[in-house]
């Protein structure tokens, strides 16, 4: 008679796999030293009796809950699902759970959240923080006293980082819009405090630069990813006496606002105004037209942060933190073509074409 599973212990795995309680506690807790022979015993002793380990006493002991805590600013964002997944996949198949949380692009909600995962004893932090990186907040990161890994953020520099080459991709789409004949292009992204919106804007000027075009002012917009943030500036500049030709929206959850403001204003896309967005979505690809994209992949994202921060946590990884750079792309669709004003041509990009 198969004993019930509530009364079976590690020494009956043990006895039935016929090796020593040691080696059962090994391969319990993860340890990768196990013969691949012995593994193979334990883990049919456990299958055999139905053995379930007392995971909350099991954690006590190795002070490990196999828990990886994600905290993003808005869990609704399509684009970033492949990301999520592409974590978990890598994190599950080392026998980790993701617990997702969501920001809302709230201070002191974030901080909140990142303190809960570091009371509950969470093994490593992913997030892309929404909050600028000040030197309190750099220190409340340091206090959790748990392995991060910062998801397109740059800063601080003493956690490892996948970040994606933002300023390459927007240069690239600059570029394409000016070889179209666009002089007034406008770009709105986050505060430039925060990595993506910095990079994004760096591209940005150095290809109206590069064609001896000094950006103007009143066409960067860096404030806030929010999506209504692009919905209230797309009103604003394109109701103004000089708006502009074209659009980047340098955010993953912009693109809506931007589109729907235009929509508003009962302008055709690209016939009176050409938009890029930032980010692959089902928004991008099934709008009428499709929108040109700045484009990156997300799941190698998830991946390669998934796996610095279980190396961190093995201690497989050297003392100074890593930083990693993924390419970032231009894909140009239906929803950009040539300048209205395409055939006037001036030095500064805030000169009014065909005015």
């Amino acid at each position: 008679m198969v004993k019930s599973a509530k009364r079976l212990t590690i020494i009956d795995v043990a006895r039935t796999a016929g090796v020593s309680v040691g080696t059962v506690s090994r391969v319990l807790n993860g340890n990768t030293k196990v013969r691949a022979v012995l593994r193979d015993k334990v883990q049919t002793a456990i299958n055999d009796l139905g053995y379930a380990p007392n995971a909350v006493a099991q954690s006590m002991r190795i002070r490990s809950t196999h828990t990886i805590g994600c905290v993003i600013r808005e869990i609704n964002l399509s684009a970033l699902a492949a990301f999520v997944r592409a974590a978990h996949d890598v994190l599950d198949e080392a026998g980790f759970s993701l617990l997702l949380s969501n920001s809302e692009g709230r201070r002191d909600r974030e901080r909140e959240l990142l303190a809960r995962l570091s009371r509950r004893q969470a093994d490593g932090i992913m997030i892309g923080p929404y909050s600028p990186v000040t030197e309190e907040f750099d220190s409340f990161l340091h206090r959790l006293n748990v392995p991060i890994v910062l998801i397109d953020r740059d800063l601080p520099s003493w956690p490892d980082s996948v970040m994606t080459d933002h300023a390459k991709g927007v240069r690239d789409a600059t570029e394409h819009l000016l070889n179209l004949g666009h002089r007034r292009i406008a770009i709105i992204t986050g505060t430039p405090m925060l990595y993506p919106a910095r990079e994004r804007i760096r591209g940005y000027e150095d290809a109206l630069r590069s064609r001896d075009l000094e950006p103007d002012p009143l066409l960067i917009e860096a404030s806030s990813f929010l999506p209504d943030k692009g919905f209230r500036y797309t009103s604003s500049i394109l109701a103004s006496k000089c708006p502009p030709t074209a659009i980047i929206a340098g955010g993953i959850g912009m693109l809506s606002g931007v589109l729907q403001a235009i929509r508003v204003r009962g302008l055709r896309i690209p016939d009176d105004i050409s938009v890029v967005g930032a980010g692959d979505s089902e928004l991008s690809e099934l709008h009428t037209p499709p929108i040109s994209i700045q484009r990156w992949d997300q799941a190698e994202v998830g991946r390669f942060a998934a796996s610095l921060l279980l190396d961190r946590i093995r201690g497989r990884a050297d003392a100074e933190p890593r930083h990693v750079l993924l390419p970032n792309e231009f894909i140009a669709r239906e929803s950009t073509g040539p300048a209205k004003y395409a055939g006037t041509r001036g030095k500064n990009a805030h000169q009014v074409l065909g005015a």
